[in-house]
This record gives structure tokens, sequence and C-alpha cells, in this order.
């Protein structure tokens, strides 16, 4: 067999992810405080890149412009003849002592007003404040408690060693080993952190926390320490009948301690790590207008960009730059306009992908969760003549203001589950469903999975008790035992 080299043309496409296009796939999965940071950063960077001035403020500085090179301004009641006000002539102005008037006229400002210059005043670092942590709180206490210096070090190395719901993570022997000290000293500087506030802190297991707080509470040798000690497994599982027939106490005296149980705090720690709320900006709002939605853009708070007009004229020719700088100015106005027509095109894709969902949801939008129809990215995707990915970068991360509330984009699309009467119905709506049964329950004996199954098939929605499972799971609700109440 003979080896022969020849030539042959093919003809093919091909998609080449350039890094423009690669931003632009970016900016477009972007949240709406991310792109924020996103365009500070290139407004740092890029000199090219400016912000620019909304169109009020934009004719505000053209008016004050005017102002400053005529000396005057040109008031609309010149042209409509109407009466100005009268000014008085500036005699005796410069007769005024001004220096000592102002030193003795108070305009009631605060005591910061008073500082002759930024030396004196003090720094704004100095005057916020910080939530206390677990680990401030319990230092504070030590440092208020008569122990000495080696067990303070002790003390110092088992606040350290506590986890974010106050619970001690290392063993004794770790700390007596970084300590230097006995394990018996250990455990003696232990029970001194447990006694500090929050009560049950320092403890090493969940037992341990609950009887602490029982014995703050004076309730040793009582039927509720019985509990904790010996049937803290048959509490979990509320096998009340159980505690109370090894007890040899009346059921009615178990539940009063269960309740009571009920009461402690298992976390004592966690007050003390509660994130801060993050308030959520909607990156697009859904107003309605008589009978119709109207959809319109937030770009409040997203900076108005453009090109600085001296680099603009440089690239002209009505400034004269060397070859390199040319060049690196070119780069820099090309990334500019990309950036901006990325942001745009971004802020029409988010546009025409709402007033999609709109067009799909109008029951929704006017009657409620219960009326949300099943939907897909391909519905989407056809209706506004976009790929099914280009949906789903736009709808991660992007929120939506209605008159039915706060909702991210991606919650409008949903599987869909078949009716008795031949239609379908959202999943979210089945799960809104779920959340009523469960809400209006009697608490003493809830509905079991299968119990719900039947009372949503009375409703035309059939659907397999796993189902149910898997949705009651995701709405985080437990179990029928789980949620049974005794007390």
């Amino acid at each position: 067999m003979a080896l022969e080299l020849r030539q042959q043309l093919k003809l093919s496409q091909q998609l080449v992810m350039t890094p423009q296009l690669q931003q632009a796939i970016k900016l477009l999965q972007l949240s709406r405080m991310e792109l924020v940071d996103v365009v500070q950063q290139e407004l740092e960077e890029n000199p090219v890149l400016e912000e620019g001035l909304d169109v009020a403020d934009e004719q505000e500085e053209r008016a004050a412009a005017e102002i400053s090179e005529t000396g005057e301004a040109t008031s609309s009641s010149e042209e409509t003849g109407e009466v100005k006000e009268v000014a008085g002539e500036a005699e005796g102005v410069n007769d005024i002592d001004w220096q000592t008037y102002l030193e003795g006229y108070n305009l009631g400002g605060s005591v910061a007003d008073s500082y002759e210059d930024d030396d004196d005043r003090p720094s704004f670092e100095s005057m916020l404040t910080k939530k206390s942590s677990l680990n401030d709180h319990l230092l504070w206490q030590l440092n208020l408690t008569r122990i000495s210096q080696r067990e303070a070090m002790v003390a110092a190395e088992i606040i350290g060693n506590l986890d974010e719901d106050g619970y001690l993570k290392a063993s004794l022997d770790e700390i007596a080993g970084v300590t230097g000290v006995e394990v018996e000293q250990v455990e003696r500087v232990l029970g001194v952190v447990q006694d500090f506030d929050p009560p049950g802190v320092a403890s090493r297991n969940l037992q341990e926390c609950l009887l602490k707080q029982i014995h703050l509470l004076g309730m040793d040798d009582s039927i509720v320490e019985s509990i904790l000690n010996n049937h803290l497994t048959d509490l979990e599982s509320r096998k009340y009948a159980v505690i109370a027939k090894t007890l040899g106490v009346a059921l009615d005296d178990v539940l009063a301690a269960a309740k009571l149980i009920s009461g402690l705090d298992p976390r004592p720690g966690s007050p003390f790590n509660q994130e801060e709320v993050h308030y959520i900006s909607p990156d697009i709002f859904v107003y309605k207008i008589s009978e119709e939605y109207v959809v319109v853009l937030n770009d409040e708070g997203l900076p108005n960009l453009r090109i600085n007009s001296f680099y603009r004229n440089a690239l002209s020719g009505g400034t004269k730059v060397d070859e390199k700088a040319g060049e690196y100015i070119q780069e820099k106005m090309r990334g500019a306009v990309w950036l901006i027509k990325s942001i745009h095109q971004r802020q029409r894709t988010i546009y025409k992908v709402t007033k999609s969902i709109v067009k799909f949801q109008r029951d929704f939008f006017d009657k409620g969760i219960e009326f949300l129809k099943p939907l897909v990215l391909r519905d989407v995707a056809e209706d506004i003549e976009m790929h099914e990915s280009t949906i789903s970068r736009v709808t991660t991360n992007k929120y939506v203001q209605t008159p039915q509330g706060l909702f991210e984009l991606k919650y409008f699309f949903n599987s869909g589950i078949s009716t008795s009467d031949g239609d379908s119905v959202a999943s979210e709506s089945v799960k809104s469903k779920i959340k009523e049964i469960i809400s209006a329950e009697n608490t003493r004996k809830p509905y079991s999975d299968q119990k719900m199954v039947e009372l949503l098939k009375d409703q035309g929605i059939e659907i397999a008790r796993r189902t149910v499972t898997k949705y009651r799971e995701m709405l985080n609700i437990g179990s029928s035992t789980e949620r049974k109440r005794h007390f």
C-alpha cells in the first residue's frame, strides 16, 4: 500500500470563545451586586472608561457652566414677563465682622461641628461598633473572674476551642497537652467556664448542656434530670409512654417535663453567631398599571459608563501620541466599548426574559401562587428566540419585584404535575398546598404523607406518596411523628 500526500479543502463552522465573548457571558450570569463590583474595578483599571452623569445631572452641570461664564442665569420669568424679586443693594456688607458673627452664632449643630480642623476630630473608625462574639463575651467574663494566671490560660484555651454553637470540640487531654497542666486541673477550669453566660456553654455534648441548664434552674434530683440522664433517646423519639412506665410516674408528669426540656436552649452560642440580614436589591420591577403589566429595569446603583473624551480625541487625531501610547489607548478603548455593549446587552436580555415570563405566568401575577403554571427554559427560549443556556444564565441570581412579592427569576421555572381534569399544575403550587394542609392540621393527630396524597387527590392533584415526602423535606417540614405535639 503506497503512502500519498494530498491537500484537501474542508469547510466547517466552529465557535471560538474570544475573551470578549467570555466577558459577555460572565456579565450575563453575575448578580446585581457582583456586576457593580466588576464595573467599579474596570473604572479603576481602565483610564479610558469613566462614569458619566445622568440626564438631569448633565442639565444642571450645563446650567452651572453657563452661569459661571455669563455671571447670570436666564430665568423663565424673563421670558414670561413675570415680576422678579427685588434685590437690595449690598451696602454695608463689608462693614460686618463676619468672623466674630459666625463664632457667636450657634447653628444648633452637633459637638463635632466645633472642631477647628480635621486633626482634632475623632476618627470615623472610633465611632463604629461591632456585635460582640461568643469568644469576646466569654473572655470579658474571664477577665472578671478571680483565678490564677495559669488557670486563666487554660480557660482561654477552652474558650478558643468552642464551636459556633458553644460546644467544646477539643478533648481535655488535648487541652492539657497544649497548656502543660494536668487533666484534673483542666476539668476544674472547665467547670468555671461552664458557669459563664450563656447557660450550657462549653459543654461537651447535648446531655451535658441541658443538665447544666437544669442545674442552674435548681431542678436537681427531679424527673427532668432523670429523663436527661437515662431517657434522652426516648425523649427525642417522643416515646413518652415508655419513659413514664420505666420511671414509674404518670404520663402527665412526663409530658410536663418534656415541655420544660423543649424550652431549654440546645445551642447556647448561636445567638452570638447570627448572620446579619442581607437585603436583596431587585434587578427588575413588574408594575400593574390598569390591566397591563409594565416591566421596568432597575438601573439604580449601576454607573452610567462612557468613553473619556480626551482619549477619544487622541485616537481621532486631535492630540499627538506616540505609537505605543496609541496602541495602549486603542486596546483599552476596545475593552471599554465592549464592556458597555455587554452591560447593555445584559440589561436588554433580562428585560426580554422577564417580559416573556410575565406573558406565560399572567395568572400568577393576577391571582397568586396557586395559579403558577409549569414552565421550562425552552418555552421562554423559543419565545424570545434565544438559547436555553442564555436563559439559564440570565435567571441565575436575578430577582424581580412583583405585586405578589420578591422572587428569583428561576422561581417561575418548574415542572408540572397532572391533575384529574387533564390539566397540569406547577410543582411550587403543590408545595404551597402541602404547606397549607400541614398548617391547618391537628398537631395532636398530624396527617401522614399518604393522607396528604388523598387530600390533594380531592383537590384534583394526582401525586405519589414519595413525591409528597420529597416536597415536604424540601420545605424543611418533619414527618407526622416529628410534628406530633402532646402539649
